[in-house]
Formats: structure tokens, sequence, C-alpha cells
């Protein structure tokens, strides 16, 4: 419940298990908690409600209709089937099915309801059915609306599949038999108690001398009993600590009450806020950007949004300062607050309520082209429902969410080009575009943007698509926060996420006392380097993280904007910190970061910087841990697969070795850093693209060898079933990941293209190659680093 927000302090913590009344009173103040409920089947509880029960049977079918009449008949005939094979099963488990009589049909209810979702998309809602177009999709409608923020007018809908309940109620238990939680309500009786007998226990982290112990078949009705005491029932102990009481009630169940408030500790880096509002806080903050990036997995429909979850989202404060976000990608996430700040500077004063703004420009913000992020004011709730007195109001919020579209335009299909020279010829650039207008979608501005350009998107459709799924996840932000503001109040609110950031902040000052400084230089394959030097202030607790030396602006696409450089360092120092906190502005205050000017982490426009996001970004990162000496290389690559044709396009990275630590082996197989994505299932990617996934497997003995050795990489093969163009962009097939304190080297990566024919072409780590049918694209990824002598 913490984890997803709540103020557990206002709620009562319901015990149950055999152990659990031991440990009761201390979890309720671990938790900021006062009250604790124990039913008098506590130790058995899990037993007592099965036996109470309801018996169901559920049975569906698949239909995949377009919603019409005609289609409802279909439903019908697999209505009808599914309910006797329920009727059926319940009839096998002693449930009178076949009787006439209104007994036995009142004891059992059949349910109906239909899977629906758009056409040429996959998710699907659960809505009641009714035989009638109409009114089915009305509900629909309401559902989708209520979920996603938005409907599709006209767009046809399918009927998925049939879901057939039937359910045999149990007896329902006497409400006149259910405790109440209040516990002014129990009467109470003056007589204390008298105990079995006295012993000593060691209570809540000192020895108690006189601790009471009573058997609950002596209690009657009302009686209080005053921790330290024991109180032994048939299937459970229950313990009750000190400061802490016991009332018995009518129902022989037990509330325990604290009868004094339990002293608190400000939290790390703040004067005067409760350490367990501020893990709620944080929770809740974070869950907003959580609901944000489920809304937007479900959707989507393009492969890199829904499969490869190549996207993220989070929650910013009126000054455009991150304050939460979910565990997405790195590399979006502490870049982002520097696109709101620019839709601040350039907007203040002339947002409404329902305006969504859009861009991908890597020079205000942005990562690279293909990342596009939508972002949406945050109004005070009534704002929206009165349009005509938010004139002059400001944003109190932000949210944002940042997707990697999979197609955008440039000089190759998957807008990740090899070779680019130009931000020109890496898709279209959008800077500050106003997509929603008042809430109205300003379709036709957006697809003329996209389509006109000296290199427009192959597939603008997939774009829209994307852009509408990205505005829906604001919506849900918009109203998780809504929701958030009516419980707590908007100075509160506001409060907590001043003291989260102050928190990270600390942390991040904790970690800075403990390190050491350091410098390192790491080369590219194409004989760039990044260079670092860490320096650490103690008196003032603070880092200074200067990349003077690294070399200049590249001529070709390995150039990070700034705000991909200052993404790694707040990834790297965030991950210093040990404990749960979230990813915020808060983590950048003790860090001064030095980018020097024209060079390849904070370069001049028009320059390319496709692989700055996804290459150089890596390199950064390792780089900085190596400077600390916290981490061997990592697999230090995307390894960037794309391939397409003039209509559409796909993209995946690929995971591989991760490096060791000073006390534990890198993983196998997983994607590092700065990149958090999953890989397409190949189900999906043979079902959507005319390829065959021939081969992925790790690739053992890759990982450095060491006292702890780094993580394996893999092999991926793709064949071709169609002439496509395919391209990969990528790292370490020169220069091996680096080991760490004697470890050794991780394994060069390798491209390879292999000809229907047999022919065997080696490929550099960037490649462009046209693709026959019959070919076949083979990727072998890095491992990791070692670290530490053997």
């Amino acid at each position: 419940s913490v984890r997803r927000g709540y103020d557990v302090s206002k709620y009562a913590l319901c015990c149950f298990g055999g152990a659990g009344a031991q440990h009761a009173c201390l979890v309720a103040d671990a938790l900021g908690m006062n009250t604790v409920f124990i039913h008098k089947h506590a130790g058995v509880l899990s037993a007592y409600g099965m036996g109470l029960a309801d018996i169901r049977a559920m049975r569906e079918e698949s239909v995949e209709s377009e919603l019409s009449d005609h289609a409802l008949k279909d439903v019908k005939k697999v209505q009808d089937g599914l309910t006797k094979q329920c009727l059926k099963e319940l009839s096998e488990q002693g449930i009178d099915t076949a009787s006439s009589s209104a007994a036995a049909a009142a004891a059992v209810a059949v349910n109906v309801s239909v899977h629906i979702r758009y056409k040429n998309t996959d998710s699907s809602l659960l809505v009641p059915y009714v035989a009638d177009v109409k009114r089915l999709t009305k509900r629909f409608e309401e559902k989708h609306k209520q979920r996603y923020g938005f409907v599709a007018e006209g767009k046809p809908l399918v009927v998925e599949a049939v879901v057939v309940e039937a359910v045999a109620a149990s007896e329902n238990v006497p409400t006149s038999n259910k405790d109440n939680i209040n516990n002014n309500n129990v009467g109470r009786n003056d007589d204390q108690p008298v105990p079995d007998r006295e012993i000593q226990a060691y209570m809540e982290g000192k020895m108690c001398n006189s601790v009471s112990i009573f058997s609950i078949s002596s209690l009657k009705t009302g009686d209080e009993v005053l921790g330290p005491a024991i109180i032994t029932e048939p299937n459970s102990t229950i313990i009750i600590e000190p400061e802490w009481k016991a009332t018995l009630t009518e129902q022989q169940s037990l509330i325990l009450t604290r009868t004094k408030e339990k002293e608190r500790a400000a939290a790390i880096g703040t004067e005067t806020c409760d350490p367990i509002m501020l893990e709620i806080f944080n929770n809740l903050f974070m869950s907003v950007a959580e609901q944000m990036g489920a809304t937007l997995e479900n959707v989507s429909h393009s492969v890199n949004i829904k499969e490869r979850l190549d996207f993220s989202c989070a929650l910013f404060d009126s000054e455009g300062n991150l304050i939460a976000n979910a565990p997405h990608v790195p590399v979006h996430l502490g870049s982002m607050s520097e696109s709101i700040q620019s839709i601040l500077r350039n907007r203040k004063g002339t947002m409404h309520p329902g305006d969504v703004f859009v861009m991908n420009n890597p020079y205000d913000g942005g990562t690279h082209i293909p990342d596009v992020t939508v972002i949406t004011p945050v109004f005070a709730e009534e704002a929206y429902s009165q349009p005509e007195s938010s004139n002059e109001a400001a944003p109190l919020f932000f949210v944002a969410s940042r997707g990697h579209h999979q197609e955008i335009g440039g000089i190759t299909p998957g807008s990740v080009p090899p070779f680019s020279t130009d931000i020109e010829e890496e898709g279209v650039l959008i800077d500050n575009f106003h997509l929603v207008d008042r809430g109205i979608f300003r379709e036709k501005e957006i697809v003329q943007l996209l389509t006109e350009g000296k290199y427009p998107t192959r597939n603008v459709e997939m774009n829209l698509s994307d852009l509408r799924a990205q505005i829906a996840a604001n919506e849900q932000g918009i109203h998780e926060i809504h929701k958030m503001v009516r419980q707590f109040t908007l100075p509160v609110v506001e409060k907590y996420m001043q003291y989260v950031q102050e928190n990270a902040e600390e942390m991040v000052r904790k970690v800075i006392d403990a390190l050491e400084p350091g410098s390192f230089a790491y080369e590219m394959d194409d004989g760039c380097t990044v260079r670092v030097n860490v320096s650490i202030d103690k008196k003032e607790r603070s880092a200074i993280i200067d990349f003077t030396g690294t070399d200049p602006q590249q001529k070709n696409n390995f150039n990070a904007p700034t705000a991909i450089a200052r993404s790694a360092c707040l990834y790297v120092f965030r991950t210093l910190v040990d404990q749960a906190i979230p990813l915020n502005s808060g983590c950048m205050k003790p860090l001064k970061i030095i980018l020097p000017e024209n060079s390849m982490v904070n370069p001049r426009p028009p320059a390319a910087v496709v692989a700055g996001n996804v290459e150089v970004s890596q390199t950064i990162t390792d780089t900085l841990y190596g400077a600390l000496k916290k981490l061997a290389g990592c697999q230090g690559t995307m390894n960037n697969f794309t391939f397409g044709n003039e209509s559409d396009g796909y993209y995946e990275t690929i995971c591989g070795g991760a490096g060791a630590g000073p006390s534990f082996n890198g993983c196998h197989a997983v994607h590092t850093h700065m990149t958090n994505t999953r890989l397409t299932d190949p189900e999906i990617l043979e079902t959507r693209y005319p390829v065959r996934l021939e081969q992925f497997e790790i690739r053992k003995g890759s990982g450095g060898e060491g006292k702890y050795h780094g993580g394996d990489g893999i092999t991926r093969a793709i064949r071709f079933l169609e002439p496509m163009t395919a391209s990969i962009l990528s790292n370490h097939r020169v220069v091996p990941p680096f080991g760490l304190e004697g470890g050794e080297d991780g394994a060069l990566g390798r491209n390879t293209l292999i000809k229907a024919d047999g022919e065997v072409v080696g490929l550099g780590h960037r490649a462009e190659i046209d693709m026959n049918p019959g070919d076949l694209f083979k990727i072998e990824t890095p491992g990791g680093g070692g670290y530490g002598k053997k």
C-alpha cells in the first residue's frame, strides 16, 4: 500500500496468519499506523475465507468479429455453449443447476462479458454484455474514456472474445457478526482482567521484567489488556508491545491501539518531514508515473512502445524540476526536465487546461530525433470545468511521456542512420509544437509537419497512434495528480515535492562523502575518446565532474547533447545511492558538471546526434564508473539494429553483458545503463515483419574473467524474407569493454552478414546493407569486463 502511495496511517492494519499477530504492533509502528485488527480466526483466516467463498465456473472463447448485428448472433451462440459448460461444472460440484425452482435459479448467477478493442489495436477492454450494438459501443467508449482519456470516434470495434461466469453464492455472513473497527464503539469493562501469569520477555529492543500472559478464553467483551503483554489462543499468539493495548470485541476479535503517539525523527535531509509520509509521497509520486506508463503500454500499437517498452513517463513541479519517474529508460529521464523548462520559457503565460505540447529537439532537452516527448501542463482541477476562470492560471505541475517512435523520417528506415552527418538527415525535427489546443487534437497540422519535410516520416499513421497513446498516458497522470491533491491538499503535495528533492540531495551527498577522486579516459571504436576527471569537495560535500579533454565535436553522429551527458551523470550518482528514492532533480544539486563547448559532449547544431544518445551516453556512463572504480565496463553499446523499406521501419536495441563490481559478478544478457528496454517477442516480430529470428542465445565465455566475472553477451541472428535495408550502429567491435582492478576485458562484439549463397561478410561497428531474401544478419554483443584479479 505504501508503494502505491496510500497514507496507511489513516487505516487499520489487518493482521492474519499464525505468526502475524506476533509482529503486528511493530509493523504498525514502522508504518505509522495506530490501529491493528485481529479477527477471531486470524490464525486460520485464509482457510476460513475459502470456506465462505462463492463457487465459480468460468469459460472464455475467441470470436474475433467486427462489432455488428451479425456478430452479435455469433456471440449468442458462443454464450449459450459456454453457459452450458459452466453450469455443468457447478453441477459436478454439487450445485443444483437443473431444478426449475425459484430458489435454485436465485442461487446461481450467470454473468456474460465481452472483450472489445478498436480495430488494428491490441488492447481490449472487458465490457458487460448487452445484445445491442449501440449500447455495447457506448459501454466500451465510456470505459475507454475512463481508462485512457479519449475515444477514437468512428473507428470500428472488434469483439475479441466472450466470457461467461456462473456463480453459486455461498451463505452470507450475518452483518450482526461483523466487527466495528472503531474502538470507541466497543464497550469497556472497568474491571481489569487478571493475567494467568507473569514472565520476562524481550520487547521493543529491551528486556521487560513484567509481561502479563492472558488466555483469550479468560477475557470478556470490552476487556482491555495493556502492553507489554501476551495473549494466547488456539491458532495464534498475540504480542501486545509497550504503549499498546488490546480490546476484545463482542465478536471475540481483538482491536489493538496505541496508547501513546510514537516519536519519530525527521527524514534525512529535511528538518520537519515525517519519514513515513516521505516514503508515502516518494511512492505516490512514482505511482503517478507508473500509471502513466501502464496506460501508454496498453494504448499504443507500435512494437517499439508496446512490446519493447522504449518509453519513459515522469512527473515535474511547476518549475520543470523532475520529481519522480517510473523505472523506465534512464537516458530519457535525466533529460526531460530541460524539455519542460523549454516549454516554460517559450509558453509562459499562454498555456491553458487541455493544452498538450510535443518536441524532439536534441538541442532543447531532447535526446535524439526518434525520442518524441509529449508534455502536458497540469492545472487545478476546477480549471478544467471552468475554463473561463483559467485564463490567468499558471500550471501547478507538468507530466510528460517520451517514446521512441520506430519511424520518423531521415535517410534510412527506422530513423537511426549510422552515417548521418547533419541532424536533418536523422528525421523530422519537432520543436515546441502545440499538439492539442484546449482539448482539440491538431491532427492536420502535425501530419503536415511530419510529412512535408526533406526526409519525411514513412509511417505517419503509426506516429499519430503513438502520439495519441502518449496524450492518454499524460491524461492518466493528470487524473492521478488531481486525486492526490484532493486527498492531501495542494500545499501538502507541493511541500513534499520539495522534501523528496531535499532527501535525494542529502542521499547523494552521503555517497559523495565516501567517494575518492579519480579520472578515466575511454576510447570508442571510431577513435574518439571521452575523458572525465571527478574531484571531491569534502567541505561542500559536492563533486565536480569535468569532461575537459574529451574529443571535439565529431563530423559523424557520435555527438551527445548536454542533456544526454547530464542524464548519464544523474544516473550514475543515483545508482550509488543504495536506498529506494526516486530519481529526481535533487540528485543533481551536489554535482557540478563541466561540458566543454564544441566537444562531443556539448556539440553545436546542426551536428548529427543519433549515436550520441545511444552510444556516447553508454561510454560516458562507463567512463564515470571507471573513474570512481565502482564498476567494470559493461557491453557499452545499445547495438542499435534497424531495418525497413519506404513504407515502414523497425528498431531494436540488443542486450549484452554487464560489468562486474567489487563484490558481484556481471549479469548475462541484459540491457545495461542508459537503456532499459525489452526485446520484441519473436512471435510479434515475425508476425509484423517479413523476417525470421533464427538464433538468440547467450555467448558463453564472452564476459571478462576476474575475481568477479563480467556478464556474457548474446548472439542474435535474423533472416530476411523480403528485400529490405538493414543497418547497425554499435560500439566495442574494436575496443573491448574494460576490466577493472586487475579484471580482464570483456569480449568484443561482432556484426556479420551471411548471404543466402553462403558468403560471409564481416561488418564494422557501423554498417548499412541492402538485404535480399534469404540473407542473415548476425549480431554478437560484447561481454562485460571482469573486476579484480582472479
